[in-house]
């Protein structure tokens, strides 16, 4: 069991503003869990790069694992609540880890795609992060089926994902219509990544804001 903790650097725009340094336990011998993967990056970047709409607000990062993103999140001062698939207690122990790694202090819980659980039930995010959580197939439907849930939950509230652009974006586009969720917003995950980062990462990586459809 290979243990690593890498360090993540996001920069601010100046002199005048600081810049951030985040810590990732990764686990290289483990399973999708515990790496730091290329989608994750990118929904990093992005968080830092719209740090005014997080500041202060509500988030909630479905299949963290590592737990970039959302860790990002919690420096720029929004409340944060870290998930992962309630049978990963390692993973979950993990992401435990990780926020007393980098001094924040993150809620997290088991969250397991289309199962009611009690917690899911007092969950009001303002934002909904998940990093390449569109990556099997035979999950998509549970996952957007609580995408769904949490949304209705919180009216004004947005998912946002990266994921890899590959053969499963009509089932993508299907399931939307589906559980009555809309796009609002689509990026080339590298049209706004620093290119020292850009060009360590490869990949067709989109970036998508997803809402509910007003007809729901």
């Amino acid at each position: 069991m290979t243990i690593t903790i890498s360090q993540h650097e996001f920069y601010g725009d100046g002199d005048s503003e600081a810049s951030i340094s985040v810590s990732a336990i990764e686990n290289m011998k483990e399973e999708y869990g515990l790496f730091v993967w290329p989608c994750s990056v990118i929904l990093a970047e992005y968080v830092w790069q719209q740090r005014s709409r997080f500041r202060g607000s509500t988030i909630l990062e479905l299949g963290a694992g590592t737990s970039l993103p959302g860790l990002v999140a919690a420096k720029v001062g929004a409340n944060v609540t870290l998930t992962d698939d309630s049978s990963k207690a390692e993973v979950l122990e993990n992401m435990r880890r990780v926020c007393e790694l980098n001094k924040l202090n993150c809620n997290v819980m088991g969250l397991t795609w289309g199962v009611w659980d009690a917690p899911i039930f007092e969950l009001r995010p303002n934002i909904i992060l998940g990093a390449d959580v569109l990556y099997d197939s035979s999950a998509f439907d549970d996952l957007f089926a609580t995408v769904s849930f949490l949304l209705k939950s919180s009216p004004d509230a947005v998912f946002i994902t990266t994921y890899h652009n590959r053969s499963g974006h009509h089932l993508i586009e299907f399931l939307m219509v589906k559980w009555s969720l809309k796009c609002v917003k689509l990026l080339d995950g590298f049209s706004f990544l620093p290119s020292r980062k850009a060009s360590i990462l490869s990949g067709n990586i989109q970036l998508v804001e997803i809402v509910l459809s007003s007809e729901s």
